[in-house]
């Protein structure tokens, strides 16, 4: 119990990779933890594209936003909302699919890959193994739906860079306890000092960037959460029949 809670309480993202392959026993844990996670229903409402190619992998690379660490990494997989199989399972039933007209859908997908990842990225990083979360697969969306060959009813979420760590980040400064556990109702009043964490951050990004990075949590959240940085997404959403219009 207490190596799984230091495994969880060290996790760190991964930018920078040893070639080294990842040791395919290694791999099918991996896979095999990703799919021993709950799911709604037993649906399974989620599918992972295993990609190792490095044509594919640098085209991914390049469509997630210039990510050198999704070309540079061992294994790259892409996890997807997948009700595919739902499909299939209504056919044989004589039954329509209708989810996929609701927002809920999404809802119960992201969750679902969510705790399919979380245990991926658990496991790999008891193993040894640095990984790194990429939401970047959503910035193109179309084109890493063409790539992967995503039929319809099938989403890519997030993908997650595994390899062998080069070097070691330095652990990023989480909000207190306090700021994000409410006891029994959500409590307007029991707010962070948002200076205090502000300085805290910037003074690991300076560190971390050797002085480049002259920003903070609140200014680099505010900037971000000023638009919607991935516009594709809901389009290509409708373009996979996801209608969300329920």
């Amino acid at each position: 119990m207490t190596h799984v809670y230091d495994v969880l309480t060290e996790h760190r993202s991964i930018r920078k990779y040893k070639q080294d392959p990842v040791d395919e026993k290694h791999l099918e844990m991996i896979l095999r933890a990703a799919q021993a996670a709950p799911s709604s229903v037993n649906g399974q409402q989620w599918s992972i594209i295993l990609v190792k190619d490095q044509e594919k992998k640098d085209k991914l690379a390049s469509l997630t936003g210039d990510q050198s660490w999704v070309a540079e990494a061992p294994v790259f997989l892409v996890f997807v909302a997948d009700y595919n199989r739902a499909k299939l399972a209504a056919k044989k039933n004589d039954n329509e699919l209708k989810i996929t007209e609701s927002v809920e859908s999404i809802m119960v997908a992201s969750v679902d890959v969510g705790l399919a990842a979380g245990n991926a990225i658990a496991v790999a990083e008891s193993l040894g193994y640095g990984i790194v979360p990429i939401g970047g697969v959503r910035r193109e969306p179309e084109e890493v739906i063409e790539l992967l060959e995503l039929p319809q009813y099938v989403y890519p979420i997030v993908g997650l860079c595994i390899g062998i760590p080069e070097g070691k980040e330095e652990k990023k400064p989480r909000l207190p306890l306090q700021a994000v556990v409410h006891n029994e109702a959500y409590n307007k009043d029991q707010m962070i000092d948002i200076d205090v964490y502000d300085d805290i951050i910037h003074n690991y990004l300076l560190e971390r960037s050797a002085g480049k990075k002259d920003t903070n949590w609140s200014k680099q959240l505010s900037d971000l959460y000023s638009r919607v940085y991935y516009p594709k997404v809901y389009p290509s959403l409708k373009k996979q029949g996801f209608d969300n219009d329920k």
